[in-house]
């Protein structure tokens, strides 16, 4: 029976009032120019989706990719309901190789000069995650792997990309990275330093007195201006002084980490985001942090100092003196990244955990990696850790005579 005239009318107004859903789509952006166009409405999703370092802004992703980039492919992928940007996964296409099988790679844009990665995803995460999936798998030809490197824990992407692969059919393994130190600053700078390793708190005494003897110890910190470029080349010195330079791993030993490093602290400093920090003795610099504060919070890039000082422990004490004014300026958490280096688990036992997210495809390269990565190898090291154990055992019972 067919409906009434009325009732017709009637679903046909509530029809009109009920608000259209813009349709979704996905952009793939895959030269310069259209990615520093995408910079207002990149930079208004970072902080629509409560991101709290560095690492995904479009200063940051700018410079890598001007400055990085030449060996791989630009692949943003840009998901818009309608007009509107809700979701940025920024990723490149590239060639490495897993235990000497050479892949062509899909991955977040990233190195080791990067800390972090992930997606970038504002609101309506359901509709933009799998916008973003639909058109990876549809992708598929162009990838032996999907890697996305160092995902912070807690990233709703560790969770939705993998039940999304799993139910079109590929395969997925998350590998733990190492964890980060990091430190959030409640209370006063008092209390916090009382409850420090009362070794390491007489270590800092007896070095900070040792030092003042041959001059004023103070913390200098540029943030711009026209010191800024010769405090950078002062600090860029103190990083290669050590051991970094010997190694060949200083930012200095390459021309591309230089100008990396150095475009960086431009747009940061225009941002009001750089932090040149500088141990000084009587106005002489002998230790470096290169660190941005961002949303409140200080990220420690990367730190130097001059060896000629080496017996004062100059990094720690800069580390001393940066903490010491970060608790009393409204710094909420001082993120010292990297390794879990011994220096830094002085100053905290808090840490970061990040993850590796492998999503692999059918292909045989693609099967062998999943079998190698996620089933061999940890197969091994549980035996081995098991005969270990074994071993271990039958020393104690059986002592060597």
């Amino acid at each position: 029976m067919s409906a009434s005239p009325v009732a017709e009318l009637a679903v046909a107004a509530l029809s009109a009032e009920l608000p259209v859903a813009p349709p979704i789509h996905v952009e793939t952006v895959s030269d310069c120019e259209r990615l520093r166009e995408l910079e207002p409405a990149w930079n208004r999703l970072v902080d629509e989706a409560g991101i709290d370092h560095p690492f995904l802004s479009h200063e940051w992703m700018s410079t890598w990719w001007e400055c990085f980039g030449a060996d791989a492919q630009l692949h943003v992928l840009v998901v818009k309901a309608g007009s509107e940007v809700i979701a940025i996964a920024p990723l490149m296409l590239t060639h490495a190789r897993f235990y000497g099988v050479k892949m062509r790679v899909l991955q977040l844009i990233f190195n080791v000069q990067a800390c972090r990665s992930d997606f970038i995803v504002g609101r309506s995460a359901d509709v933009a995650y799998r916008a973003i999936w639909e058109r990876l798998a549809a992708e598929g030809a162009l990838w032996d792997v999907l890697l996305l490197p160092q995902v912070p824990a807690g990233s709703e992407t560790l969770e939705r990309l993998p039940r999304l692969a799993s139910e079109d059919g590929f395969q997925t393994g998350v590998w733990r990275a190492a964890d980060s130190p990091c430190l959030r600053l409640s209370g006063t700078w008092e209390a916090y330093l009382s409850g420090l390793a009362g070794k390491h708190r007489s270590n800092l005494r007896n070095r900070l007195r040792r030092l003042d003897r041959l001059g004023p110890v103070d913390l200098e910190v540029v943030r711009a201006g026209p010191q800024m470029g010769p405090a950078l080349e002062e600090g860029l010195r103190l990083e290669a002084a050590a051991w970094k330079g010997e190694a060949g791993t200083a930012i200095r030993s390459r021309p591309e980490l230089t100008l990396f490093y150095s475009q960086l602290a431009r747009r940061a400093a225009k941002r009001g985001w750089l932090r040149l920090q500088f141990l000084t003795v009587g106005g002489r610099r002998i230790a470096f942090g290169y660190a941005l504060c961002y949303k409140r919070k200080l990220f420690l890039l990367k730190p130097g100092y001059d060896p000629a000082y080496a017996c004062y422990s100059p990094s720690n004490l800069l580390c001393y003196m940066v903490l010491r004014e970060a608790f009393g300026d409204g710094t909420l958490a001082y993120d010292f990244l990297g390794m879990t280096d011994p220096w830094k688990r002085n100053w905290t036992s808090e840490v970061k955990p990040h993850f590796w997210l492998f999503v692999l495809g059918d292909g045989p390269r693609s099967r062998l990696l999943y079998f190698t990565k996620f089933r061999m190898l940890p197969w091994l090291k549980r035996s081995y850790r098991a005969c270990s154990g074994l071993a271990a055992r039958l020393r104690l019972r059986f002592p060597a005579h």
